[in-house]
């Protein structure tokens, strides 16, 4: 965080506040949708950022680059049709979702209206605005994406597995928490590879330059 200067500080709040907010409404629009009120009943079928918005993963995000928000609570069993895939069909949901967005916030640079430079000393330039929200949008699809709980990508997986095998993996779901804390923090205190970044930093990193036409 001290490596940013005031308009990156600015840039990464807003577009924080937005890719959260659209992310997690996705799971409870998709999940009210199939049949579970649950997060109607809990007020998360708003785009009020306070009820979707996580202190710390909020922080996590604006400092390092990965982080999450307030998890959206449904019951799957509510829902339409297979209990698992429709708990899937709620967990990619997110992650389309901060796809969407970076393609939508990367039409006006791959169309050269607007440039990516910020020359402002205090606020973002629009250009430098919208690179950073197709980044950070990318990111945060291509981080929930990973088949660890608590992310997006573990219910994907366990949907998309046969029924025994996703049954069978299920208590590992406990240790998600601890191993992804360890991939995202020991890099930084041990000499060892950080497979966050190698998993999705590089692929990221294609997608967005892919998408901004780099």
């Amino acid at each position: 965080m001290f490596d940013l200067n005031v308009p990156e500080l600015i840039a990464r709040l807003i577009v924080l506040v937005i890719a959260f907010t659209i992310h997690e409404l996705a799971h409870a629009v998709t999940a009210d949708y199939l049949g579970d009120s649950t997060p109607r009943r809990m007020g998360r079928i708003s785009l009020n950022p306070l009820v979707h918005l996580d202190p710390l993963g909020s922080i996590l995000l604006l400092v390092s680059g990965f982080g999450w928000a307030k998890p959206v609570l449904v019951n799957p069993l509510n829902m339409r049709g297979n209990p698992r895939t429709a708990m899937a069909l709620v967990a990619v949901a997110g992650p389309l979702s901060n796809i969407l967005m970076a393609v939508l916030g990367a039409i006006p640079l791959r169309l050269g209206l607007v440039g990516v430079e910020s020359g402002n000393p205090i606020l973002p330039d629009l250009g430098y605005l919208l690179f950073e929200f197709v980044w950070i949008n990318v990111i945060l699809a291509f981080f929930n994406l990973i088949p660890l709980a608590p992310l997006d990508g573990s219910k994907v997986l366990a949907g998309l597995l046969p029924a025994e095998m996703a049954y069978q993996l299920r208590p590992l779901d406990q240790y998600g928490p601890l191993i992804l804390l360890a991939l995202i923090f020991l890099p930084s205190f041990l000499p060892i590879p950080n497979a966050i970044a190698l998993l999705i930093g590089g692929p990221a990193q294609s997608f967005t330059f892919f998408l901004l036409g780099f």
